[in-house]
C-alpha cells in the first residue's frame, strides 16, 4: 500500500471517510491517496462500494465524516455513470444538453465531437433506440465536452461486444493523451490490464491499492487473492 503522494504529480486525498446509504456504512477509508495522473482502476466484488467512490471523487455525493481534498484547485471531474439516461430526442439534442451547464459549449463544439466519437450518421436519431454501444459512445461524448481534467467512468463497456469494447477502451487512451486523467471500475481484468496504470482495489469499503503489475502478481491481502482468484475463474 502507498501511503505517500510524492510519487504522485496529481492525486486525491481522503481522510477518515465513511460514506453511509440507509444506515449502512459504504465506504470506510481512514487514508488513501488516489493518483490522478494516470489511468487508474478500480476493482472489487459487486457490493464493495466502486460506484460510490466515484460519486464522491466526483462530488456528486459527499461523506458523512471525513474530507477528500484534491492536489490541483482547478480540478474539473466528469462523471459517466453505468446507466446513463437518455431524453426522447435525437442523439445530438442528448449530446447538446451539455450546454446547459457550460455557456462556453457551442453548435460547433457539439458537432465536432459528434464526429469525433463516429455518430454523425445517427445525430438526427432518437438517442433512445441507439444500440448500447453507440449509447455508450455518446456518454462519452458529453464528457469529452465537458474539457475535463478527470474522467470517471463506471463499468464503461459492460454488455459491448468486442468490436465496440476496443472503440470505447480506444477513447479512454485518448483522454488520457489529450490531458485528461482517468478512473475507471470494471470487472473484466484483461482490460484492465490493458489500460491501466495503477489498481485501487475495494472491498467492504475499504481501499488496498498499487501499481498494476505487482497487484496482479503479488497481491497483499487474501481479499485481492480471492477476488482474482474468482474473477479469473470466471473469465
Amino acid at each position: 500500500m502507498v501511503n505517500s503522494s510524492e510519487q504522485f504529480q496529481q492525486f486525491i486525498e481522503l481522510k477518515d471517510v465513511i460514506v453511509k446509504s440507509d444506515g449502512r456504512i459504504i465506504l470506510d477509508i481512514p487514508h488513501a491517496v488516489i493518483p490522478a495522473d494516470r489511468i487508474c482502476a478500480c476493482i472489487g466484488p459487486n457490493g464493495a462500494g466502486k460506484t460510490t467512490l466515484l460519486k464522491l471523487l466526483d462530488g456528486l455525493i459527499k461523506p458523512d465524516l471525513g474530507t477528500v481534498t484534491y492536489s490541483t484547485s482547478d480540478t474539473r471531474s466528469a462523471l459517466v455513470l453505468h446507466h446513463t439516461p437518455m431524453i426522447k430526442a435525437s442523439a445530438r439534442t442528448n449530446l447538446a444538453m451539455v450546454k446547459d451547464s457550460d455557456s462556453s459549449i457551442h453548435s460547433a463544439h457539439v458537432n465536432a465531437v459528434i464526429k469525433q466519437i463516429g455518430l454523425s450518421h445517427l445525430a438526427n436519431s432518437p438517442a433512445h433506440k441507439l444500440s448500447a454501444g453507440e449509447r455508450q459512445k455518446l456518454c462519452l461524448g458529453r464528457a469529452i465536452l465537458q474539457e475535463p481534467n478527470l474522467v470517471l467512468l463506471d463499468e464503461p463497456t459492460t454488455n459491448l461486444d468486442p468490436n465496440t469494447t476496443e472503440q470505447v477502451e480506444e477513447m479512454i487512451r485518448q483522454f488520457k493523451l489529450q490531458g485528461s486523467n482517468v478512473i475507471f471500475t470494471s470487472h473484466q481484468l484483461a482490460q484492465v490490464q490493458r489500460l491501466a496504470e495503477y489498481i485501487i482495489f475495494i472491498d467492504q469499503g475499504q481501499i488496498k491499492k498499487g501499481p498494476v503489475g505487482p497487484f496482479f502478481a503479488n497481491p497483499q491481502t487474501q481479499a485481492a487473492k480471492r477476488y482474482l482468484y474468482q474473477e479469473i475463474l470466471l473469465d
